[in-house]
């Protein structure tokens, strides 16, 4: 039985393998690292968000109908154009979302919604 030695090209290869899979186990741990921080950081980032909707629908709760008419159609307008312009439907969605809600509380003032009264069967 005869072994013939290995060739520069096989130890040239281990080489780029070895290097591919460190590069790869550190791509992996920054990723683990980021997501780890990103986990870290998300329920700041929820009470965030919550915060500034509640004070959005505040603030358009306390706005005038002529206000809210005016916000409703440039951001319909917005979302449209975006629409016409070719943008990614997410964001013309997205662009829709303060334009129904402020179409909503207009449409809510002018159909104001009875109010539930405690029954008095006995």
């Amino acid at each position: 039985m005869t072994t013939t030695p290995r060739s520069t090209t096989d130890a040239g290869d281990d080489t780029a393998v070895q290097q591919a899979k460190e590069t790869v186990r550190d791509v992996a741990d920054q990723v683990k690292s980021v997501a780890n921080e990103a986990a870290a950081r998300l329920p700041e980032a929820a009470a965030t968000t919550r915060d500034a909707i509640a004070d959005a629908q505040r603030r358009i709760d306390s706005g005038s109908d002529e206000t809210l008419s005016a916000g409703t159609l440039v951001a319909f307008g917005f979302a449209l154009g975006l629409l016409v312009g070719g943008a990614n439907r997410l964001l013309v969605i997205l662009a829709l979302v303060p334009a129904a809600a402020m179409g909503l509380t207009l449409l809510d003032r002018q159909n104001p919604r009875p109010v539930a009264r405690a029954s008095t069967t006995r």
